[in-house]
């Protein structure tokens, strides 16, 4: 997939995502690491968004997953940064702090650098905060460089929104 095909990809679930939340009445909100703001400017690229968007965190530092988002420090020890216990707590904690409905939170190794046997460059963990205080997480490994595993990335977080809000 090309950097422009994804980049249309991305627009088109922020705007069926955006019909959707609109529909439903529903605020999303954001808490990202390794995608650095991706998901909010995918979100933000549709005229409208402010009325289904309000906050979007980028706590790529682990000091900023606590003290904004209320991730416990010992998890981030014992876990990583890029862990399901830890983009859980970003993801409730994302969508505590806005008050919104749903959150979506990410925390992976888009690389070069940082990969290691157990955690290889790609590995990306996504969670998503329903309106229930539910939490569903997953990992993924990506494929290619950086900016590939970025925006793969954002995608997966887009499309499982949406699914989350048709559901």
């Amino acid at each position: 997939m090309t950097s422009e095909s994804t980049d249309l990809t991305l627009l088109h679930l922020a705007q069926e995502l955006g019909a959707h939340l609109a529909e439903r009445g529903w605020t999303v909100a954001t808490a990202e690491s390794c995608t650095g703001g991706g998901i909010a400017a995918a979100i933000t690229e549709v005229p409208g968004s402010s009325a289904w968007f309000g906050t979007g965190l980028v706590t790529y530092a682990n000091e900023a997953k606590s003290r904004l988002l209320g991730v416990e420090p010992p998890l981030i020890e014992r876990f990583g940064a890029v862990s399901r216990e830890v983009v859980e707590q970003m993801a409730l904690g994302a969508r505590r702090v806005a008050g919104a409905d749903l959150a979506v939170a990410v925390s992976g190794i888009a690389g070069p650098d940082g990969g290691t046997r157990d955690k290889p460059v790609g590995t990306v963990w996504l969670a998503w905060a329903g309106p229930d205080e539910s939490v569903v997480s997953e990992c993924y490994v990506y494929q290619g460089g950086r900016a590939q595993v970025r925006r793969q990335a954002c995608v997966t977080a887009l499309r499982e929104l949406l699914n989350l809000c048709k559901h």
